[in-house]
């Protein structure tokens, strides 16, 4: 079925116009959707929220490697060390914010006067975080 005009030539001509009145209807259907959801939207629900404070994260100080071998030699961070220079660097280390962790780590077959020495020394340095440093591997084996 063709529209034609009423002009007496009768030939049929394609019309090249874009049809408006259907993209007008959408946008209007979308326009009432918009304005009916828009509001619902909005709503919220209340909730009690619990208050929260937390302090800032402390920067980790560091860990200071210190080890006895069972002949007395001394190594601060695997480097051998003698006694004026321990002493030298646990009095620096006590001075740094925060203070370094000293691990200590004491061969099985060295004198006690040895590691109590090294003790006293972080003591007075002012080193208040000593650890001892074992393995487990051989807490059962008989001696």
């Amino acid at each position: 079925m063709a529209f034609g005009g009423l002009a007496a030539g009768g030939g049929s001509k394609d019309v090249a116009e874009i049809n408006m009145i259907p993209l007008i209807d959408v946008m209007l259907v979308l326009l009432v959707i918009f304005i009916i959801t828009a509001p619902l939207l909005t709503h919220a629900v209340k909730v009690d929220l619990p208050k929260a404070a937390s302090a800032p994260d402390q920067p980790r100080p560091e860990t200071v490697q210190l080890s006895i071998r069972a002949d007395g030699a001394v190594y601060w961070n695997a480097e051998k060390v003698d006694a004026t220079a321990w002493r030298e660097k646990m009095r620096l280390a006590s001075e740094q914010t925060p203070q370094p962790e000293i691990h200590l780590r004491a061969d099985g077959e060295l004198a006690y006067r040895h590691i109590a020495q090294v003790m006293a020394d972080a003591a007075r340095a002012g080193l208040s975080k000593l650890g001892f440093v074992t393995d487990p591997r051989d807490a059962g084996a008989p001696r």
